[in-house]
């Protein structure tokens, strides 16, 4: 390790300042992807980047402030994940709003205690450890690129900002043309029938989505693509030719209804069995994780070192903060038993069982979820699978209290206690979300030759920073948009709805296993349909090098079509880009095959995040500006100034754009490779 090292500055006021307004950026940004399509994306790599760009204006700015900044700014793409779980209370009717504190207590708790339950495994699975942690190598390199490059530093950091900046202006201002204006259109379909049988061609002309399906990469969108197949191109027209089509339905109108209320729960079914079978293909690392993070607390966490890279937050403070959480979730538990009028004794029993199931369950997964970051990767980590696990085991615990203490004899009571088990789910995830994230982040540091504490410390701020910022966001977009099924006022368009589908999955299990009103026939199909395609990924992968990961194809049917459709068209821009690189430098040797792949998928993720965080900025500001209006007498569209009339134009103008959009991305990312 260098020795100059230990004389840097590392945890600093503009770091931390920097890293706060980033935060707020990316967690917005977050919250407004999530409720979209049900998808975040990782902030670290970007952060970094933004983060080398404006402190090279201090001249004693160096590598472990950045490695700070992006530390602190990673949260906004982890802690967003509760908008998996909580929308679902608003979608159930049993919230109206989301509550400030409560969501904050949630979103800080349930995050602080993930850095708390991840930092003793830190040199078991960190420093001790060979596992890949992709993340964490990859940010680590990106600064290291960034410190070494001298003089040439600031052009790489320069251009990496760039790529961001101009994925923004050109996502944020088709969105300003769709959401705002209406004079572009956001997506395209045609209809038809055959005989009874209703078919739809879509496809969505969201740039943030060509993002985000850019970073997941073709394997991941060709099997969304094969689910918008069995979804529209199968299920809905072997459902449609069954059931006459009513009286002045349109084709479009009929067709939607029946995915809504069967094909949706075909979707559903695939995504637990899928998310289960994820969760059942790691359960060694699982398991090793959670024998890791129990042998660490029979024997302590062991004494420091005298070197600075191995010095965590003391084990003191971190019980201290441990109990402090745990009174924080009593009390926000507490919070939110007392409105339902039950007995004292049954409303601090269930008080307790949330408070213990919430820090029970968070504990296991958090050693599961460190252990899964570091094989596959924080994105690659199911954290769907984890949220379905938690409602399920949280609902069958909560309806035993129920029948014992016979608190589910009417319908109010039954809606309480279905809440309550997705209000115990949200702190699981919460937990489970930033122990993916801690870890990755540890991983960058130890390569870096950072201080450890430093960063825990970092990450802590960037819970609290998160836990505020979330709250408002959720309220903001869901009196401005609604979300599917849920709209906050009469006479809102419902197209332009969040689909939140995490959170309308969570309700569909929860409500099936209190209420005993779901229609399982479809959820049983799902299953099997499910099981289907994990044989066959299985035999893909025994005998040739192809996959079809069964979770996103599940996710492909589940999704509004127009999604999946965008994501796979970014998904195959990567692809495109990637072999016709591959294409052009392979007689030049290796080494500039290495080169010109590493410089484009530098600029093809910096500007992909930057469509993502461009689009998703301008949604959260137009909500602003909806809100006002609503507030003030006026529509929910103020800055509209097209018509329906003018629809037909609109969806030609957004096609176009979507596709020049598209060239410049290619030819952007191309244009990186030849100069790498």
């Amino acid at each position: 390790m260098p020795e100059t090292h230990a004389s840097l500055k590392e945890l600093t006021l503009r770091g931390v300042v920097l890293g706060a307004l980033i935060t707020l950026v990316f967690t917005a940004s977050n919250v407004y992807l999530g409720l979209k399509v049900g998808l975040t994306f990782a902030s670290s790599i970007p952060a970094a980047v933004i983060s080398m760009a404006v402190l090279r204006m201090f001249r004693d700015s160096n590598v472990l402030e950045n490695n700070i900044v992006q530390t602190q700014a990673s949260a906004a793409g982890t802690l967003s994940a509760v908008i998996f779980v909580l929308p679902a209370l608003l979608m159930m009717g049993y919230w109206t709003g989301f509550p400030l504190l409560q969501t904050a207590m949630i979103c800080a708790c349930g995050g602080i205690l993930g850095v708390v339950f991840t930092v003793p495994l830190r040199r078991a699975l960190v420093v001790n450890s060979d596992l890949p942690y992709p993340e964490g190598v990859a940010a680590a390199e990106i600064l290291k690129v960034g410190q070494n490059l001298g003089d040439g530093a600031g052009t790489r950091q320069a251009g990496g900002l760039r790529d961001i900046v101009a994925g923004g202006v050109l996502a944020g201002g088709f969105s300003l043309m769709t959401s705002g204006l209406r004079v572009a259109g956001d997506s395209v379909g045609y209809w038809f029938s055959a005989g009874r049988a209703v078919f739809q061609l879509p496809l969505g002309l969201s740039f943030a989505l060509v993002g985000a399906g850019y970073l997941v990469g073709i394997v991941g969108g060709v099997a969304m693509l094969l689910g918008v197949v069995l979804s529209w191109g199968v299920a809905v027209p072997w459902l449609t030719s069954l059931a006459p089509m009513p009286d002045g339905a349109s084709l479009a109108s009929f067709a939607t209804g029946i995915w809504v209320s069967k094909v949706r729960l075909i979707g559903a079914g695939m995504i637990a069995v899928a998310a289960v079978w994820t969760l059942l293909t790691l359960i060694k690392p699982m398991i090793e994780g959670m024998r890791i993070s129990l042998s660490v607390l029979k024997r302590g966490s062991g004494e420091s070192g005298q070197d600075r890279t191995d010095v965590d937050l003391p084990p003191g403070l971190l019980l201290k903060l441990t109990l402090f959480m745990i009174l924080l979730l009593g009390a926000t538990f507490q919070s939110f038993v007392a409105d339902s009028g039950l007995p004292a004794m049954a409303a601090w029993t269930l008080v307790v069982t949330g408070v213990v199931l919430a820090f029970v369950f968070g504990f296991l997964v958090a050693a599961a979820c460190g252990y899964m970051a570091g094989l596959v990767g924080s994105s690659a980590s199911p954290i769907s699978g984890i949220a379905v696990i938690a409602i399920l085991a949280s609902s069958m615990i909560f309806i035993g209290i129920g029948q014992t203490q016979d608190l589910l004899g009417n319908p109010e009571s039954v809606r309480f206690m279905t809440a309550l088990a997705l209000f115990c789910t949200s702190v699981v995830v919460a937990v489970a979300a930033i122990s993916n994230d801690n870890l990755q982040d540890l991983k960058t540091g130890w390569l870096v030759h950072a201080t450890p504490w430093r960063q825990q410390t970092a990450l802590i701020i960037g819970c609290v920073i998160g836990a505020v910022t979330i709250p408002p966001v959720l309220e903001l977009l869901y009196e401005a948009y609604g979300f599917i099924g849920s709209l906050p006022r009469e006479g809102m368009d419902p197209t332009q709805a969040l689909a939140a589908p995490q959170a309308s999955l969570m309700i569909t299990i929860a409500q099936g296993l209190f209420s005993h009103t779901l229609d399982w026939t479809y959820i049983r199909i799902g299953v099997l349909v499910g099981a289907a395609l994990i044989a066959f990924d299985w035999i893909l992968g025994r005998f040739t090098r192809f996959r079809v990961p069964p979770l996103a194809v599940a996710m492909g049917v589940y999704l509004p079509p127009t999604v999946a459709t965008a994501l796979f068209v970014g998904a195959l821009i990567s692809w495109f880009v990637r072999n016709r690189i591959r294409a052009r430098t392979l007689a030049q040797g290796p080494e500039r095959v290495q080169a010109a792949e590493q410089a484009s998928e530098r600029t093809g993720t910096l500007f992909a995040s930057g469509l993502i965080v461009g689009e998703s900025l301008v949604g959260v500001v137009l909500a602003i500006v909806i809100v006002g209006s609503m507030a003030s007498g006026g529509g929910d569209a103020p800055l509209a100034v097209a018509g329906p009339g003018f629809a037909p134009i609109a969806t030609g103008i957004g096609l176009l754009a979507f596709v020049l959009m598209c060239v410049v991305f290619v030819r952007r990312v191309l244009g990186a490779a030849r100069s790498g």
